[in-house]
């Protein structure tokens, strides 16, 4: 996807939410600033000349954007550590010209690396800004693809949660699959049928229409692609039509036509408390795969939002893992189970 960083906030802060990435580009900038409190900081004068721009544009953008850049690390000092910020200033062996007149002024402010960055994402009048952020997406891409071994198409399992929703699934899979064929008149093109309204209720896709979203193969399987949260919510689906599809050929003493089944999962899918489910699997599905796998579901839009730090260090952190190390480690624990017995 051709992203266009000064347009869209949410790509914006996923990349400054992901502490990986900020450390390759950070190391790949080698910005030169003024050492405070354990990072580096600059000054407006410094930014301006970086990006070859006037002041008052990167003032204009302080005021278009106040609220992004000061979460961001955009800050204005005073007192104390305005104090310690101009003699961090006097001991750096450079002009005082290059940081403008700050000695009487009563504050100051300044951009961290992270802050500067959020600054070269917004600035379009700057070629060099632009080619910042054209290096700080290949940095960001190359990032997670070393991280999860050089693909995301599989980087759900990487979650400490997959594998048990994953074997969860598997089960009421089948008890689904087995409520099919013993409950509803209809050859075995049903499978595929009610399956895919699942999905569309869920993620408002078919399985076909996910594939070419996520740019796999015919031959991949969709489960294997996603992530825990949405997996749980689809064997909630499928536990619970089962049961009602059992229940309903109880009543009537034979199976069900599909018109039949069609008006009872309207039935199902409608009621009150899938809602915060649905909304909570939509939003993890939609943020994610853009974020991750560069993947936007369209019919999702509304519910993309920014990845916070915890889920960057979730899927390509020291905390995740290959999920053949997670079966390794799995089997060794019902081995120490059984040998317990």
């Amino acid at each position: 996807m051709n992203k266009d960083l000064t347009n869209s906030s949410v790509d914006r802060q996923n990349i400054l939410n992901n502490p990986y990435a900020l450390a390759e580009i950070e190391t790949a900038a080698g910005i030169q600033g003024i050492p405070f409190e354990g990072k580096t900081v600059l000054l407006k004068e410094q930014v301006a000349a970086f990006f070859e721009v006037t002041i008052r544009t990167i003032e204009n953008y302080l005021e278009q954007h106040a609220s992004e850049l000061e979460k961001n690390g955009y800050e204005v000092l005073k007192g104390k550590r305005l104090k310690l910020l101009k003699e961090a200033i006097q001991v750096m062996d450079v002009p005082e010209t290059d940081f403008g007149n700050i000695a009487k002024t009563p504050q100051l402010g300044v951009f961290d690396f992270r802050a500067f960055l959020n600054l070269a994402m917004l600035v379009s009048e700057s070629d060099r800004a632009k080619l910042l952020r054209q290096a700080i997406l290949d940095i960001v891409i190359d990032t997670i693809n070393q991280r999860t071994g050089g693909g995301t198409k599989y980087i759900n399992q990487r979650d400490e949660d997959f594998l048990q929703s994953a074997f969860i699934e598997e089960n009421y899979r089948k008890q689904f699959t087995d409520a099919l064929k013993d409950c509803v008149e209809m050859g075995n093109f049903k499978y595929a049928v009610y399956t895919d309204k699942i999905y569309v209720s869920i993620f408002r896709e078919r399985a076909k229409e996910y594939l070419k979203i996520l740019r796999l193969e015919a031959k991949d399987c969709v489960r294997s692609t996603l992530y825990a949260e949405v997996l749980d919510l689809i064997a909630a689906y499928e536990c619970g039509f089962a049961d009602l599809l059992q229940n309903e050929v109880k009543v009537k003493g034979r199976k069900l036509k599909p018109s039949e089944v069609d008006i009872l999962f309207k039935t199902f899918e409608t009621q009150s408390h899938w809602k915060p489910l649905i909304e909570k699997a939509r939003n993890k599905m939609a943020s994610r795969d853009l974020a991750f796998r560069d993947a936007l579901h369209h019919q999702l839009q509304e519910y993309v939002t920014p990845l916070q730090r915890n889920e960057f260090e979730r899927f390509i952190g020291e905390k995740s893992k290959e999920l053949a190390e997670r079966l390794e480690q799995a089997k060794d624990v019902m081995k120490r189970l059984k040998e317990r017995d």
